[in-house]
């Protein structure tokens, strides 16, 4: 047995392949350096879906029905969202999600595509105390997100975020989307359950305690001292390290190079790139025999603060990205694949003894 299912293949796939000791990601035959920054969400989308929805057409086609579903969406939550808008941010966009039907259509998927780009931007405002945006059919989908956040900029820096984390292999959220397709439910249900996995601390829920790393670091004023005196007492240093790749993940760099693009360099990322080398050469000392390496969490918190979300939303815009890579996992599983069932080792109690 292999705890936490560590080099079981459970699925095979054409969507995206991790290949840690190269640190490479490939999603559909191409290298990520090659997607993140050159190819659109939608196009990028399109990449995924291919082969899985009968009436999908063209890439510009996908856009286009994009951009009305995130119109209908709103349209469908506009009278319910203030039921659910004191609840915390990411529990009120995946109760509004629940509320789409729960199709395997090419038109269920888009909703589903659309729906966080949706949510997130207007929960986020209603919360502030502030109208929600409705959607522009027309936009391009980073664009539309950051104009329903309020913002003017920034959604090219949004896009390459949304690309980079559209899909990465056999995920703890992919993994239960599939387990779900697998059964044959439909596409919110599979999407339902990657938003569960998503919500964990090992998961998606890493990139927020990034900024309140780097910000206890700025109050002390000392990266090296602060971040010798974690390591020394066992803490985790935020970013760093990955399950899977034993070098760099190629993550931090599609997202590092988005963030240099969106603007020059400011006293912020200057900052975080000394507590980057500090926690690196730190690391280095003390484990000299493991590569531990920037992982992708550490750029994504620095993006999506600079894009204008608060950290408590960064889950959220995560989602918005890999909701692509979770409804072409689970139309390739239900296509494709098997109900996923695997065994257990059951444990024997001790007999329990007579008084």
């Amino acid at each position: 047995m292999n705890n936490g299912l560590e080099n079981v293949v459970a699925a095979e796939t054409v969507l995206s392949d991790v290949r840690g000791a190269e640190g490479q990601l490939i999603i559909r035959g191409h290298p990520l350096s090659a997607l993140a920054g050159h190819w659109t969400f939608e196009q990028t989308a399109h990449l995924l879906f291919t082969g899985f929805f009968a009436d999908l057409t063209d890439a510009a086609g996908l856009a286009a029905g994009l951009g009305m579903a995130r119109v209908e969406v709103f349209e469908r939550v506009r009278e319910r969202i203030g039921a659910v808008a004191e609840l915390p941010l990411y529990d009120a966009m995946r109760a509004l999600t629940a509320m789409l039907p729960d199709g395997t259509a090419l038109s269920d998927a888009l909703r589903l595509l659309a729906a966080p780009a949706v949510l997130l931007p207007a929960l986020i405002r209603l919360q502030a105390g502030d109208t929600a945006i409705a959607p522009a059919a027309d936009a391009g989908h980073a664009a539309d997100v950051i104009r329903m956040l309020g913002r003017s900029d920034g959604a090219a820096a949004l896009d390459a975020y949304l690309v980079t984390v559209s899909d990465h292999g056999l995920n703890a959220s992919t993994f239960a989307a599939r387990v779900v397709a697998s059964t044959q439910a439909g596409l919110t249900s599979s999407v339902l359950a990657g938003l569960g996995a998503l919500k964990g601390p090992l998961h998606g829920g890493a990139p927020g305690p990034v900024i309140d790393m780097l910000d206890a670091i700025a109050a002390e004023g000392d990266s090296r001292g602060w971040i010798d005196r974690a390591l020394d007492g066992g803490d985790r240093l935020m970013g760093f390290g990955h399950r899977v790749y034993r070098t760099r993940d190629p993550r931090a760099d599609a997202l590092k190079a988005a963030l240099l693009s969106f603007g020059p360099v400011d006293a912020r990322l200057r900052f975080a790139e000394d507590v980057e080398r500090a926690a690196l050469e730190g690391l280095r000392r003390r484990k000299p025999d493991r590569v531990i390496d920037t992982n992708v969490e550490f750029y994504t918190a620095l993006l999506l603060e600079a894009v204008g979300f608060p950290k408590h939303g960064f889950t959220g815009v995560f989602a918005m990205g890999r909701v692509a890579g979770w409804l072409a996992h689970a139309r390739e599983q239900a296509l494709t694949g098997r109900l996923i069932r695997p065994a257990s080792l059951y444990v024997e109690p001790p007999a329990s003894r007579a008084a």
